[in-house]
């Protein structure tokens, strides 16, 4: 049974778990020390004061995560999120990263939030390949931008919108921090987001 809920403090285990091979082994992520379950427990605590950060379980294990945060800390850049998006390696290729990456652009939209962001290194074609399928597109590309496990990375930047052009005509309101939204709107986003994945699953 695929299951989605939103994170919590005591996930920061499993979910480092889930992490840390992309740190140690690839140059997927640009971290060179896989943090600790502490730091992972105090990730997910200061994500969920204003973002969405949503688990993955299958038949009660953790299978992976996605989630927003931050692009950058001026005002300015407030309607604007990153994302990220990891799954164990036994739950690839089973649909689970894309119902985890359409559920959290729904949450981000119900939110208020502008643009999605995913910095991405050009050789992870298939996370590449998985934004484009949501309308992700290229916005820009920092060549030779990283160094890690002995060679230079471009990275790659792709954007998408969230909101209609009449969202973009008036003077905001601030997006709406993750514990502000209607509970029950999450919980039928996050339930048809599992749905979705066990479809896959079968």
């Amino acid at each position: 049974m695929v299951n989605f809920r939103l994170a919590r403090p005591e996930d920061g285990p499993a979910l480092a778990d889930i992490y840390a091979p992309y740190v140690r082994d690839t140059a997927i992520s640009f971290e060179l020390s896989p943090p600790s379950a502490g730091e992972f427990r105090a990730r997910i605590a200061r994500c969920l004061e204003q973002y969405p950060w949503i688990v993955c379980e299958v038949d009660g294990t953790a299978a992976g995560y996605a989630y927003a945060g931050e692009l950058k800390e001026r005002p300015a850049y407030r309607w604007n999120v990153e994302l990220s998006l990891y799954l164990a390696p036994a739950f690839q290729h089973r649909g689970i990263g894309s119902a985890l990456l359409s559920t959290l652009l729904e949450l981000l939209r119900l939110q208020g939030y502008r643009y999605a962001y995913a910095c991405i290194t050009a050789s992870n074609l298939r996370s590449i390949r998985l934004h484009e399928r949501f309308g992700f597109a290229e916005a820009g590309r920092f060549p030779r931008s990283g160094y890690k496990l002995g060679e230079w990375h471009d990275v790659v930047w792709l954007a998408k919108c969230l909101q209609d052009n009449g969202a973009f005509s008036t003077a905001p309101s601030p997006p709406l921090p993750l514990p502000l939204l209607d509970g029950r709107a999450v919980a039928e986003l996050l339930e048809s987001g599992a749905g979705t994945a066990e479809g896959h699953k079968r």
